[in-house]
């Protein structure tokens, strides 16, 4: 399947599997006539496959292979872990690692919890994103961490601002869907 018929699939399961459409409130506390849980696709086998195989088409086009995918938990984990295992069937040996939302104090501590290692180039990824500060919180960790985020990538851009931000942290963004792609403007 080419990389266009991949993402087309991975858009009609998300419309299918994860947008719902009624009144919800969103996280920023502004309403919205849509909400989507885009864990409904990407934690079904269907759409976990179809998610990695677009993630590793947009690494395919980058010009220094990364070593390393992951970002804040819970958002980034089944596209993390799904896409590194994909990429290990592959032959590329691609870390997974995720981001605690609170550093651990205990144990062998901090706040990366997983496969990242100093000096790795990174791709930081996340579910849905919305404004984009998750990934920003992701990029500031990993670089903490002695990594470099070379690629901030979101499955679903809902807000439209990510890319902004992103820029302004020194990192290039993607987003494999928009939210103009499901039939809804950013930010409604």
């Amino acid at each position: 399947m080419n990389a266009s018929s991949v993402l087309e699939e991975l858009r009609k399961d998300i419309l299918d599997k994860s947008v719902k459409v009624g009144d919800f409130v969103l996280k920023s506390g502004r309403h919205s006539k849509w909400f989507i849980d885009a864990k409904q696709t990407l934690c079904r086998p269907p759409g976990m496959l179809l998610a990695a195989n677009a993630v590793l088409d947009v690494i395919g086009t980058m010009p220094l292979r990364p070593d390393a995918i992951g970002g804040l938990t819970m958002g980034a984990d089944p596209v993390a872990f799904t896409t590194a295992g994909v990429a290990a069937v592959r032959g590329m040996g691609l870390k997974a690692f995720s981001i605690r939302k609170e550093e651990k104090t205990h144990g062998a501590g901090g706040s990366v919890a997983g496969a990242l290692d100093p000096g790795d180039n990174v791709i930081v990824v996340e579910d849905v994103s919305t404004r984009g500060t998750s990934l920003l919180q992701a990029v500031e960790a990993i670089r903490a961490a002695g990594a470099v985020p070379a690629l901030a990538l979101a499955i679903v851009d809902r807000g439209g601002t990510a890319g902004e931000l992103a820029a302004g942290a020194g990192v290039e963004f993607r987003a494999l869907i928009t939210a103009p792609d499901l039939g809804f403007e950013f930010g409604s």
